[in-house]
């Protein structure tokens, strides 16, 4: 009679230079999930911590526009790289490594080849915590974080719709599945305020907070569609960086003040 063996154990690394390191994840496209993550980024320095951000999205990265980053990172030894900064923000995205207009056009194993090499090969110094905006979908990058990486918690984020619901099922059952601690869900574009006053429900309403009780996890809170966010994604400026006391910043703020104490 055959024995079963034993789970495979993954030996999990810690980014070093970081102290906390946090995924952002929406499982799906097109719900604003890299400016979120960038402007949570903000918020976060904005309460005292030292930040990093690396954008692990291969194929469509957008940390070079959502900063406006042109720099191309340098290496003193030939092996590691050094994160380029920005508003005292310390920064890494294949989108620095090549041109912006050139198709990343790989397969599997040299997606998770390029990964590896902006985990384990950049030189991160003395951050707090490090925010990984990560790709849509739930394949290679997210298996790759999750059985190689020491993750301190995920944040996922959707728009209200039962579309991108449907997804942020399966990311939240995937983070389940691997190991990794959900530290709560976010609803993005969930409101937009007219210059009449009144507040729309665009996308719908209160899907991502009844989808966090379903799964038991927690609420963090609304984010809305303004066009002042939007502009900063255009500028090259984080809305929380540029303007800390705006109406959306403070929204940013209590949701960062949450993740504060959770990573305590």
């Amino acid at each position: 009679m055959s024995q079963k063996l034993p789970p495979k154990q993954f030996v999990k690394t810690p980014i070093k230079g970081t102290k906390f390191t946090i995924l952002i994840s929406s499982a799906k496209g097109g719900v604003g999930k890299s400016t979120v993550a960038v402007n949570l980024a903000f918020a976060l320095q904005n309460l005292g911590l030292k930040i990093g951000i690396l954008d692990a999205d291969v194929y469509g990265p957008s940390l070079p526009k959502l900063l406006g980053l042109n720099t191309k990172p340098k290496s003193e030894d030939g092996k590691a790289l050094i994160p380029v900064e920005k508003f005292n923000a310390q920064c890494m995205s294949m989108g620095l490594l090549v041109d912006e207009k050139t198709p990343m056009i790989w397969r599997g194993p040299m997606v998770i080849s390029a990964l590896r090499t902006m985990t384990q090969k950049v030189l991160w110094r003395d951050r707090d915590i490090i925010i990984i905006d990560m790709p849509p979908g739930t394949g290679d990058t997210q298996l790759t974080f999750a059985q190689e990486i020491k993750i301190d918690g995920a944040i996922i984020i959707s728009t209200p719709q039962d579309l991108a619901l449907l997804d942020v099922k399966r990311g939240i059952q995937m983070f389940n599945k691997t190991g990794v601690s959900i530290l709560g869900l976010i609803e993005n574009m969930s409101f937009f305020k007219g210059n009449d006053g009144k507040v729309y429900k665009i996308f719908g309403e209160g899907g991502v907070k009844k989808t966090a009780e379903e799964f038991n996890k927690e609420f963090l809170g609304y984010l809305p569609l303004h066009e002042d966010l939007g502009k900063s994604v255009d500028d090259g400026i984080p809305l929380t960086y540029s303007s800390p006391k705006h109406e959306v910043s403070k929204l940013f703020t209590d949701i960062a003040k949450k993740i504060k104490i959770k990573l305590k």
